[in-house]
């Protein structure tokens, strides 16, 4: 079964407003819908992130320091 949907009270600039409503009308779609996909698509872009900090949890780090003195070595700099 699918839960209904929860309501809730969000406050846009109202520039950001206007133009969620102009874009809900020229796709024809519901504020709710736009702003549904965008806080999906945001929550995806977290756990991608989140993955892969994890794939490179074990690759070895380098202070900035480290890297300066590293590109200066090698004539980068």
């Amino acid at each position: 079964m699918n839960e209904p949907n929860k309501r809730s009270t969000v406050y846009f600039e109202p520039d950001l407003h206007r133009a969620l409503r102009l874009k809900a009308a020229s796709t024809q779609c519901s504020v709710s819908d736009l702003v549904n996909r965008a806080v999906r698509q945001t929550l995806i872009e977290d756990q991608e992130d989140l993955q892969a900090f994890e794939d490179r949890v074990a690759e070895p780090t380098m202070t900035y320091e480290a890297l300066l003195d590293d590109l200066k070595a090698h004539g980068k700099i």
